[in-house]
């Protein structure tokens, strides 16, 4: 593996660079900008490290429960993997623009591979407006005291989309504790039939200028019946009128359904992410 100076840790004195670069792009940087912007570079508070490869940061990347390479060209991607195989492999996937993460990926798996899969195409969809279809006025926030309603759907979500189930391996607490966290933050979403779940999503990041919609799910009984199309819609609305935010989010190329309904309520593709899963 080659080897190359100009991949380093970025620290607080880097801060206003990296904003910049982050701000340039809202949606692509969503996830590593809400870090940020909440705790500033230093790695005890940002969950992870934050790379820079040059002297303009023509590379970055954030190495932390996931690997997310947001700018950088090949010598940038080598750089980053050389730093990522000195310290081990950490993460539980690697995920951003689908670009350099397929090419810092060339680089790992030799020593990181095989991957458990590869998703190199996931339209990243963004949108800024209101709204096309009518929102769902029954889904709202979550409340801390139904968490335990709301948790079985979290983990079907999970199981679905990643194809393992979050609490394996010990991971019960953790998982519980990350969707409470959600719960607290007014970030999860849902609409309830009697005790039962039947939409849920949250807004997994948000920044400053972008939030990120993830965890879609509609109960099995209820799909097809336009209630994703409308939840979804109640969530972009609420970042983009109630917050001032674009709404992103990402979704597979294979999930021709979600695409269209996503379609429907105004987002729009404005890049490509991919995702590696260990």
């Amino acid at each position: 593996m080659l080897k190359l100076a100009g991949a380093r840790r970025l620290e607080d004195r880097d801060l206003s660079g990296v904003r910049a670069l982050l701000d340039a792009d809202p949606a692509v940087a969503c996830m590593v900008a809400a870090r940020v912007e909440a705790v500033g570079l230093q790695p005890s508070r940002l969950g992870g490290e934050l790379w820079g490869f040059g002297p303009k940061l023509d590379g970055l990347c954030f190495s932390g429960g996931n690997l997310i390479p947001l700018r950088g060209g090949r010598g940038a991607m080598r750089a980053f993997a050389d730093r990522a195989l000195r310290r081990g492999r950490i993460c539980s996937s690697l995920v951003g623009p689908s670009e350099q993460v397929l090419a810092l990926w060339r680089e790992l798996a030799p020593d990181w591979g095989p991957a458990r899969e590869v998703r190199p195409q996931q339209p990243l969809m963004v949108m800024s407006g209101p709204p096309r279809v009518r929102a769902d006025p029954l889904v709202r926030p979550v409340r801390s005291d139904e968490l335990d309603r709301y948790l079985p759907a979290a983990v079907a979500m999970f199981t679905e989309e990643v194809g393992v189930d979050p609490r394996d391996g010990g991971g019960a607490d953790s998982y519980r504790a990350r969707i409470a966290e959600l719960i607290a933050g007014g970030r999860a979403f849902a609409r309830f039939e009697g005790d039962r779940v039947v939409f849920k999503a949250e807004i997994g990041a948000l920044s400053r200028s972008a939030g990120q919609i993830q965890g879609v799910w509609v109960h099995p009984r209820y799909r097809g019946t336009g209630l994703g199309t409308a939840g979804t819609a109640t969530i972009a609305d609420r970042l983009v009128r109630g917050m001032g935010r674009v709404a992103s989010l990402y979704v597979n190329d294979f999930n021709v359904a979600a695409r269209r309904a996503y379609g429907r309520v105004g987002f729009q593709q404005a890049g490509t992410f991919g995702t590696v899963l260990f």
